[in-house]
């Protein structure tokens, strides 16, 4: 019995799924055509062919991120499209990491395995695969897995045996992934879980990055693990706390706040929101894209009106989300004590509002279609003003800070005379944005492809999506 159900549900997945008609694109500067080339180089050239998985940071020593791993699954075949590779190479690449992945160890031991339930650790060794450390086994990350392996079954659509493949391992891997026992307070998700300490005590409830979690818990095939709307109702039931305009700006925009980027694009690298709503947001009268357009305003307003008098901040130079900074530490700034951080989730506005003058790329350039007027010219800002430093082999470092000039043990990066500290490695989730975003500003090319995968569509109207795309 058991087994019938999974090969109905690899069957559902497998139905319908065809990739969608190129669009003409719309006009980008010619620096575009590098930084998209460098940041595909990013998960071209760094993975471990032998098993697909991509290193969280580079050229620093790393374990495996495995959301990084569905962003290099989205890249190989922008990769195509683009002219960097072949989609033989693509497909040679893909079918390595979905075979890994499939064929991971399982279970709930300590040791020896890289997930658990259908999930996989947040981090994984690149070599081996297993868990890297004691990480926590991560819904969100695996989720961010999931949607670059759905996208590969979706874009691989030949009747040629290793494209039939793909689209197997996807569609298993997938089924397989059981949401209802990650409800563990149901009917929401928890963040994550330890063999050593059971579950996270803390579940994920809106608005932030687990939107797209959700659409994929929702739109499982299998029965067995799918959720229901009920869990929808729960992640946007705490909804309205969040709603509200940032004081910034002439304009006032509301809208779901959240303060790092990176919550306003990482869902929306897949799903194409532009016309469809659910209904929270039919009551708003707005859909999640333009929650996110706002969302990209309040960041520019906020670095025109610069509180910290940050160095560099302005129209053109803007842009604070989850990223790596110079310092664990305080230091006196403008008349203040300012306290820097390394790795932090920066970002202005709402309860977790924090600025320390570091600037990621990835926050601007993963925001490229929401509102290309005022994120081209900053991201050509960038380049021009702070390239030397800041751009290199796989396009933009992870971040910088103009004013930061302190004498410091750095854990990363360096500090340049005159022009403040720079990141030293580039980060697979904050190159993933940049690369796909682009191609979505481009010609829709992710969200046409996602538009054909009955589990995304699947997922949206159990959610109550409706309108736009969904209708036709």
């Amino acid at each position: 019995m058991r087994m019938r159900r999974e090969l109905a549900a690899v069957a559902f997945l497998l139905a319908g799924v065809t990739s969608a008609p190129p669009l003409a694109a719309n006009p980008l500067p010619p620096m575009f055509d590098d930084l998209q080339e460098r940041t595909f180089r990013y998960f071209w050239e760094t993975a471990n062919p032998a098993n697909g998985l991509v290193p969280d940071r580079h050229p620093a020593p790393s374990f495996s991120s495995v959301a990084a791993v569905g962003f290099g699954l989205t890249a190989y075949p922008i990769g195509v499209e683009r002219g960097y590779i072949t989609r033989a190479q693509a497909r040679e690449r893909t079918l390595v990491t979905l075979r890994f992945f499939r064929n991971a160890p399982q279970g709930d031991a300590r040791t020896g395995m890289a997930g658990h339930k259908g999930f996989f650790y947040h981090f994984l060794d690149m070599q081996t695969g297993q868990r890297h450390g004691n990480v926590e086994l991560s819904t969100i990350d695996t989720a961010l897995f999931l949607a670059g392996a759905l996208f590969a079954q979706s874009y691989f659509d030949r009747e040629e045996d290793e494209e039939v493949e793909i689209r197997r391992l996807a569609a298993e891997i997938y089924a397989r992934v059981d949401w209802k026992w990650a409800a563990a307070n149901p009917p929401a998700v928890t963040l994550g879980w330890r063999p050593e300490k059971g579950f996270i005590p803390y579940d994920w409830r809106g608005y932030n990055e687990a939107m797209l979690l959700y659409v994929l818990a929702l739109g499982s095939p299998e029965p067995a693990h799918a959720l229901g709307p009920e869990a929808w109702r729960a992640w946007t039931g705490t909804y309205e706390r969040s709603w509200g305009a940032p004081p910034y700006g002439a304009e006032p925009r509301p809208h779901l706040t959240f303060p790092s980027l990176f919550v306003h694009q990482y869902s929306h690298m897949w799903i194409d929101f532009r016309g469809i709503r659910d209904e929270y947001m039919r009551g708003k009268g707005i859909d999640y894209f333009e929650n996110s357009r706002r969302a990209t305003y309040a960041q520019r307003d906020y670095a025109i009106e610069n509180p910290l008098g940050c160095k560099g901040y302005g129209a053109d130079i803007w842009g604070i989300t989850a990223s790596d900074g110079p310092v664990d530490g305080t230091f006196a700034w403008q008349g203040r004590k300012i306290p820097f951080r390394t790795y932090a989730a920066r970002g202005m506005g709402g309860l977790a509002h924090y600025d320390d003058c570091t600037l990621a790329p990835t926050a601007v350039a993963g925001s490229l279609p929401f509102a290309p007027e005022i994120t081209i010219p900053a991201v050509v800002a960038m380049k021009e003003r702070y390239g030397d430093l800041i751009y290199g082999r796989y396009g933009f470092l992870d971040a910088f800070n103009p004013s930061f000039e302190f004498k410091a043990v750095l854990r990363h990066g360096k500090v340049v005379p005159g022009k403040g500290w720079v990141a030293g490695d580039y980060l697979g989730i904050d190159q993933g944005p940049i690369l796909a975003m682009t191609e979505n500003y481009r010609n829709d090319f992710v969200w046409r492809v996602m538009r054909t995968n009955p589990a995304i569509r699947t997922g949206l109207v159990r959610a109550g999506f409706t309108g736009g795309w969904l209708d036709k």
